[in-house]
């Protein structure tokens, strides 16, 4: 498990706060406890000297990383939506982050693009990541194809991710299977003495 990595994706109040600005997300990271299962991981993953790394999209006030023309980003200025510094890209209050973890800030979709990520992962030998996070169909699924191009084995924690929709959930899920095995939260936290599953 020295090996071993878990990226907690996003779960910011802008995402995941039925009072945010992205309210289908939070709808459903709601309904489906998606919050309560990503925290039971973290606390395995703590438990297990496996480290947590805690990402957060979002632009410094006068978005001068956002691009304009993005049908993801592009609204987020007239909307000052994902603003740094404000409430929107706090961590949501129930998310199990604490004062010393890693926090990877992130101005596109993928945890990879123009961050510190990777010379992090690389410095502390990582070579398998845990990923729980949203949205399971941007950047869950982003970052998970671009870990598995730079050659990380990749296990999502499939009920520690949320989406727009279930159906965007599960999509996204089986499309993934071709490069990173998916499991649950519960069969995880059943794993012992290094015993984790690995894509193949």
């Amino acid at each position: 498990m020295k090996k071993t990595a878990l990226l907690v994706i996003d779960f910011i109040n802008d995402i995941v706060h039925l009072e945010g600005k992205f309210r289908d997300t939070a709808t459903f990271v709601y309904q489906h406890q998606v919050m309560e299962r990503a925290n039971r991981v973290i606390a395995f993953a703590r438990k297990n000297q496996i480290r947590p790394i805690f990402t957060k999209v979002g632009f410094s006030p006068g978005y001068l990383e956002c691009p304009e023309h993005s049908p993801l980003f592009g609204n987020a200025k007239k909307y000052q939506a994902l603003q740094l510094g404000t409430w929107g890209t706090e961590f949501h209050r129930n998310i199990d982050i604490q004062a010393h973890d890693l926090v990877i800030t992130k101005h596109r979709v993928s945890a990879f693009y123009a961050t510190a990520l990777e010379a992090f992962l690389r410095a502390h030998q990582i070579t398998h990541l845990l990923i729980t996070g949203v949205s399971t169909d941007l950047a869950v699924q982003t970052t998970a194809r671009e870990a598995h191009d730079r050659d990380y084995q990749v296990t999502l924690i499939s009920d520690a991710c949320g989406a727009g929709s279930l159906e965007s959930h599960q999509f996204t899920l089986k499309e993934l299977g071709s490069i990173a095995q998916a499991i649950d939260s519960q069969f995880l936290l059943h794993q012992t003495h290094g015993d984790l599953p690995t894509s193949s």
